[in-house]
């Protein structure tokens, strides 16, 4: 039998098409062997034909190619392989009507999990009508074929057309199309009058009440006319052509420590979700978004709050485990100890972390020895082992063995622990000690459960679960102790500096060692985006520039200002020379300490500081004593005169951080190559700079300018699209980026080509050039928020600079005239999020806090307690917990009717 393939394209000189797949007539996708298409000027029309065995079935995979010789460049077409099934002995011919799938198009959104699964999820797969049994192979036989994931789980697709076989335009009569291969629709029509031309058009078809919702937009399609005989047309569509504009939708944020329930113990946990779903699901919601859930468990203290420095990228928090969906505790005195601990920790006003994660080790260890005869029996449990063992075995070892030697730091163990040997041994089920490790295992199992049930609840209720992926990952971790050659564990990522942090952020995790990671095609990034599918149907990707560009930091470094971003392109010393007209490495990579700057920093203190801290190399000339010359030496000086001296903590603190200051005084940092040097981040603001000649600072400004904004974005941008893809097309999540900061001009473009959706917080504008963002001149395909957890609340913020929030009023909110309100009323919050909600965003996701804002009733009464994190505090306590049961707010009928309306009128409640 022949297999045609058709695809009208245009193409431009030095251009040509080809087709790629499973069998060996189309290169057994090898892209050098594939099967060129011969172009028809005609009818614009690229084709070729293959045979296939007339005695046989099958099935073949394919895809179109765009090859450009001038270039070289090899485009495929965006999507999954293209499949067409074949039977020689029913069909003497197939002919593939396919159209170019274009990458980078918002439609193609709609294809991720996010829809597919959630969102437009279908129940039960829809029966196709046909007006004669395709079977009968005499007849030509039309297959309707759409791509189309937008619609509603309780509509179907039709097809309508001139055709007396597809109803000669009688709504009443469309062909309905199945969705067994959703989200793809199929429909084999025999027409009566194949010989002449078709008309047709797709429509949305409510079953229920049996007609047209929507008939698509724009021209009628057309079947050109055939005489073909025994023959297929596959007429593969694609994009339903919706009449109402784009789909959107709106969301909450909230971490889960911070769900409250009356069945939780001091903290949120896995089956919480499903209230909050709930609550979601009741006001119109469709998406709920939560941060990193993983285990963070180091220290066994309140420092291990902080949600991204996981001792472990696959393992779930402990602290979200549900004690009650495990099993009933079997003494009476536990059960009554437990509700004692639970109605204690509810009680309280935020998470007390460390008596409450003392509380859950405490029951879930009772828990697993109650348990352990039946959990290591349990089929389910084996499946999940066997499922997960690429990473359960070294995290249950990792964990046992950081509580054996009271320490996560594994270069603290005893020697024949400090790199992972023999773990199947040391973790087997027959050791006198594998308790140590079935705790884990046991409590691993029982999240997972507990968490994909939250999730299949969300999904089965038309609600996304969006989770949360750090771009770190913390030094004393399973992930450093089992792949350490992944990672420069000599240097530390973090932040330049930002509205954050005005010295940068130092996260102290270690950076990528992208060459290693390049070495076998990223699977460490593949395996861990597919762990998180696991669970989620979309992800932000934190700090996604990172992807593009890291800011690395020596090891020595405590804040940001001494770092630079890798990979770079740094300066050699004779370039700096070239371009500033001199090069003297004391002048300009030492720190410029002066006496005028020490009475600056330290006003009174600045002889004392002398003396302690400094060395006068020539008069009125100083360095730091040898001692003290890293920030680090004197983050550990002044650690040791703090534990001395606890009640003098304030002053040594203000001390160490004004010797920070003059460390960084520097105006060029050494990169790892001798003689090549990265200037300084925000160079311009030091002493060293503003004390320079004229004609020198006119110089090394312009030099700053074009390292920082010039010199790298050709650079960057490739280094975006080697790695990205092999993270973004590893699962099928809808993934968004949070991309706020220091921004390339290169990665919007890197984002919407690979389908990414942007951030866009308002008091965080991409364009330097305005105070504030508007939610109205948001791209489509982006998230739209007032704020994240790394924010105060709208409410917060409103109170923090009234002059500020004056100009916000008048000219974001449009009170032209009008005196701003000292606290962020009701009204301005519901300005605000109307405002959001009206953008043309895919998305719009609001901190729960900042919906509850528009409530009187129900808003908290200081706006401070609100704040999740407080970037520019490294060692902030992560406790902030909701002041309401969520019970109770899926109760608040004529709060959530409020927040309900303003969805329906601002459209981010319809399908279509």
């Amino acid at each position: 039998m022949i297999l045609r393939f058709t695809l009208p394209f245009h193409t431009a000189w030095g251009q040509r098409l080809v087709v790629c797949g499973s069998v060996p007539t189309l290169g057994s996708w090898n892209l050098a062997q594939a099967l060129d298409l011969h172009y028809h000027p005609a009818s614009g029309f690229w084709s070729q034909e293959i045979s296939l065995p007339d005695d046989q079935a099958g099935t073949v995979e394919y895809k179109f190619i765009l090859l450009d010789e001038r270039s070289g460049n090899e485009d495929w077409e965006w999507g999954a392989n293209r499949v067409v099934h074949y039977d020689g002995r029913q069909l003497g011919r197939i002919v593939l009507e396919d159209y170019w799938r274009p990458a980078a198009q918002p439609e193609n959104e709609l294809h991720t999990a996010a829809f597919t699964q959630a969102l437009m999820r279908r129940p039960t797969p829809a029966k196709a009508s046909t007006t004669r049994p395709a079977a009968r192979v005499a007849d030509s036989v039309m297959r309707f074929q759409l791509a189309a994931p937008r619609v509603d789980s309780d509509h179907q697709l039709c097809v309508l057309g001139s055709d007396p076989a597809l109803g000669a335009w009688d709504a009443r009569k469309a062909v309905l199309l199945s969705d067994q291969d959703y989200p793809t629709w199929v429909a084999e029509v025999a027409l009566e009058h194949p010989e002449r031309t078709t008309q047709y058009k797709y429509g949305i078809w409510d079953p229920r009440d049996k007609k047209i919702l929507h008939l698509e937009a724009g021209d009628d399609r057309i079947i050109s006319a055939s005489a073909d005989r025994k023959t297929l047309r596959v007429r593969a569509d694609e994009h339903f052509r919706y009449p109402t504009g784009n789909w959107r939708g709106a969301g909450v944020a909230l971490p889960v420590f911070a769900l409250r329930s009356r069945r939780g113990l001091g903290v949120g946990e896995f089956p919480d979700l499903k209230l909050l779903v709930d609550w979601a699901a009741s006001t119109g919601l469709k998406m709920v978004q939560i941060l990193p859930i993983n285990d963070t468990t180091a220290t066994h203290t309140w420092v291990d709050s902080y949600p991204y420095a996981a001792i472990s990228v696959f393992a779930l928090h402990p602290q979200y485990l549900n004690l009650d969906e495990i099993a009933e505790l079997a003494e009476p005195a536990d059960r009554q100890e437990l509700e004692r601990q639970r109605d204690e920790f509810n009680g309280r006003n935020f998470v007390d972390y460390e008596p409450v994660m003392n509380a859950k080790w405490h029951f879930i260890k009772k828990l697993y020895q109650q348990e352990k005869g039946k959990f290591l029996a349990d089929p389910e449990f084996k499946t999940f082992r066997e499922q997960q063992q690429s990473w359960l075995v070294a995290y249950a070892a990792f964990s046992a063995l950081r509580d054996r030697f009271g320490t996560a730091d594994f270069s603290q163990w005893p020697s024949e622990f400090r790199t992972p040997q023999r773990l199947d041994e040391l973790t087997a089920e027959t050791q006198a000690d594998f308790d140590e490790f079935g705790l884990h295992f046991f409590t691993q199992f029982h999240l997972d459960k507990q968490l994909r049930d939250a999730v299949d609840y969300a999904r089965q209720s038309g609600v996304v679960m969006k989770g949360d992926l750090p771009i770190g990952i913390y030094r004393h971790s399973a992930d450093a102790w089992t792949q350490p050659e992944l990672y420069h564990m000599d240097q530390q990522a973090g932040a330049p500096p930002d509205d954050f942090s005005t010295t940068g952020q130092n996260w102290r995790f270690p950076t990528y060692n992208w060459e290693r990671m390049a070495e076998d095609g990223y699977t460490w990034w593949k395996q861990r985006m597919s762990h998180l599918a696991r669970y989620f149907d979309a992800l932000r990707i934190d700090h996604i520039l990172g992807f593009f560009r890291i800011w690395e930091m020596p090891g020595h470094s405590v804040e940001g200002l001494l770092g630079h971003f890798s990979p770079a392109l740094p300066l050699h010393r004779h370039e700096i020379e070239q371009r500033i007209g001199w090069f003297d490495h004391g002048r300009l990579c030492e720190p410029y300490i002066r006496w005028h700057i020490l009475n600056d920093i330290f006003k009174e203190q600045a002889e004392a500081v002398r003396q302690e801290f400094l060395d006068e190399t020539t008069p009125g000339i100083f360095r730091l004593k040898e001692h003290l010359r890293t920030q680090r030496q004197i983050e550990e000086v002044f650690g040791k005169k703090i534990a001395a001296e606890p009640s003098n903590a304030e002053h040594y603190s203000w001390l160490r951080t004004g010797l920070y200051q003059l460390v960084n005084e520097v105006l060029f940092v050494p990169a790892a190559e001798a003689d090549f040097y990265h200037p300084r981040i925000t160079l311009p603001k030091t002493y060293a700079f503003r004390e320079l000649d004229d004609h020198t600072r006119h110089r090394l400004h312009d030099l700053y300018n074009d390292f920082f904004y010039r010199r790298h974005e050709d650079f960057w941008r490739d280094q975006g699209m080697v790695k990205l893809p092999a993270v973004r097309y590893a699962t099928n999540m809808l993934i968004c980026g949070e991309d706020l900061g220091m921004v390339p001009e290169s990665v919007p473009g890197v984002m919407k080509a690979l389908g990414i959706l942007g951030l866009n917080i308002q008091r965080m504008p991409a364009d330097p050039k305005v105070e504030f963002g508007h939610p109205g001149v948001a791209p489509y395909l982006s998230v739209v928020s007032p704020g994240s957890h790394d924010m105060s609340t709208v409410r917060g913020w409103w109170e923090e600079d009234p002059a500020r929030t004056q100009r916000f009023f008048e000219n974001t909110l449009g009170h032209w005239g009008e005196g701003a309100p000292y606290h962020c009323e009701p009204w301005v919050a519901r300005e605000v999020t109307v405002q959001h909600l009206h953008s043309p965003a895919m998305w719009a996701v609001f901190p729960l806090q900042d919906l509850l804002a528009m409530s009187p009733a129900l808003r908290r009464a200081n706006p401070l307690d609100e704040q999740i994190n407080v970037p520019s505090n490294p060692t902030h306590f992560w406790k902030y917990r909701l002041h309401l049961n969520l019970e109770d707010l899926v109760q608040e009928i004529g709060f959530n009717h409020d927040v309900q309306q303003l969805l329906i009128s601002s459209g981010r409640q319809r399908v279509y």
